[in-house]
């Protein structure tokens, strides 16, 4: 009965160890077939961007005398807003779906411009709302009775095009990706890492710090990494940040979402309102929320921006600078708004594809057309993509792991890295040896007390 076991035990101990064998040969090859070096995946199309782009197509078409703005439905098919019949039907004939509104889109600019001429009133904002077909005008709590009232009496002039809310909380920039980075100034995250062609740079908020600002990795001031070579705030909100000769650049087109994960940006495009986004930045880590107006306005108490995207994303003091993005396709760095990530709030960016254009630089580790805005407003798109996916059922982007190669250990528990299957290789192997050892010693003994009982 002993033996039987042994027997047993054997077995069991050989197909174990051979399984292993295979097992650890699998993970090498997968390994080795993940650290090859590869080119940078094809630029994806967003299903969102595209339905973006037949909007934003239609209403260039037909002018903004008789259109007012484009959204995305919460069903993913895009909407266009139309003052006449005719219009309507255009845009029914090209698959999207009119809605009629009262105010064009002419009107509705000549309500900003005459928001922008008046008086400047620090703590103020507004954005067309292509959806209600309107611009709103929020104030916050810093804005003092008296502002407040004067604000209404215009909106009162400009006529029902506009319409005026209060929201809790002050506007500030989102100061003190994203990795963070520390200046004399606070604390930013990094947005995006960009290129000229022959240096690195990486993007963030203009208002982080003006040109030649000192940067460093650690808030002791240690390890400098790069200075501000250009910025542009107040007016715009990005600058870029030379990194060093001898400073660890990072040329790689994933950005950090927190604890050890990163998301690979695959194409430049433009936000769409209705769109879910993204944000990642120092302090606040990875948020999400809706994109509900464009060529926004903001009266900074440093300084007024405009052009920007508005948000439901939440952001605090930090974040400034980190990336906006959907679907793997960057669109913007954070600027500033108001609320918290406990409460709420609004935060504004600043539109990546401007910032590339003004700076001229594309995003690193993308080829030349997907390193580029991607046409989210020249009408073209696939028809086969349009509504394909609701906006809200976006995803941030291809997720992955980053930064575990900085350590042995860490390298060793990646399971994609070759360390974990050559040690269930070598432990299979030691495991055969010591069977094969075992039953050879065994057998020996066996013979020796078969001869010994023969010549007893």
């Amino acid at each position: 009965m002993r033996h039987a076991r042994r027997r047993v035990v054997k077995r069991v101990t050989r197909l174990t160890a051979a399984g292993g064998l295979i097992c650890g040969a699998l993970m090498v090859t997968q390994a080795a077939m993940a650290t090859e070096p590869t080119t940078s995946p094809p630029a994806t199309r967003s299903a969102v961007l595209a339905a973006s782009g037949t909007g934003n197509g239609l209403v260039t078409e037909l002018g903004s005398e008789r259109t007012a703005g484009t959204w995305i439905a919460e069903d993913g098919e895009p909407v266009v807003a139309v003052t006449d019949e005719k219009a309507a039907a255009e845009v029914e004939k090209a698959g999207a779906r009119p809605k009629m509104v009262e105010f064009s889109g002419d009107d509705l600019r000549s309500a900003t411009e005459a928001l922008r001429s008046a008086p400047r009133v620090s703590g103020t904002s507004w954005a067309v709302d292509p959806a209600s077909n309107e611009v709103v005008v929020r104030a916050d709590s810093t804005v003092s009775k008296k502002d407040w009232s004067s604000l209404t009496d215009l909106a009162e002039e400009i006529g029902g095009s506009v319409r005026m809310e209060r929201t809790e909380g002050a506007y500030t920039m989102r100061l003190n990706g994203a990795q963070p980075i520390f200046g004399t100034g606070g604390r930013c995250s990094i947005g995006f890492n960009v290129t000229d062609g022959e240096n690195d740079f990486m993007l963030t908020a203009g208002h982080c710090g003006p040109a030649g600002s000192v940067w460093f990795s650690d808030n002791q001031g240690r390890q400098e990494i790069g200075r501000t070579t250009e910025s542009n705030f107040p007016g715009g909100d990005f600058s870029l940040v030379q990194y060093l000769q001898d400073a660890p650049s990072n040329k790689t087109n994933v950005v950090s979402v927190g604890d050890g994960r990163g998301v690979r940006i695959t194409s430049v495009g433009e936000a769409a309102v209705g769109q879910r986004v993204f944000r990642s930045g120092s302090t606040s880590g990875f948020r999400n929320g809706e994109v509900t107006g464009l060529d926004a306005t903001v009266n900074y108490p440093e300084g007024t921006v405009s052009g920007l995207i508005e948000t439901t994303v939440c952001a605090e003091p930090g974040d400034s600078g980190g990336p906006l993005f959907s679907e793997g396709v960057a669109l913007g760095v954070t600027s500033g708004g108001n609320g918290d990530c406990e409460e709420g709030g609004t935060t504004f960016f600043q539109p990546l594809s401007e910032a590339l254009d003004d700076l001229g630089v594309q995003l690193t580790g993308l080829p030349q057309s997907a390193a580029r805005p991607t046409a989210a407003a020249d009408g073209s798109s696939d028809d086969d993509s349009q509504g394909a996916a609701a906006p809200g059922t976006a995803e941030p982007g291809s997720l992955e792991s980053i930064g575990a190669a900085s350590d042995l250990l860490d390298r060793l528990a990646d399971p994609r890295n070759v360390g974990p299957g050559l040690l269930v290789v070598a432990g299979s192997m030691v495991a055969l040896a010591a069977t094969r050892f075992i039953r050879t010693e065994q057998d020996r003994q066996a013979y020796r007390r078969q001869y010994s009982q023969t010549w007893s």
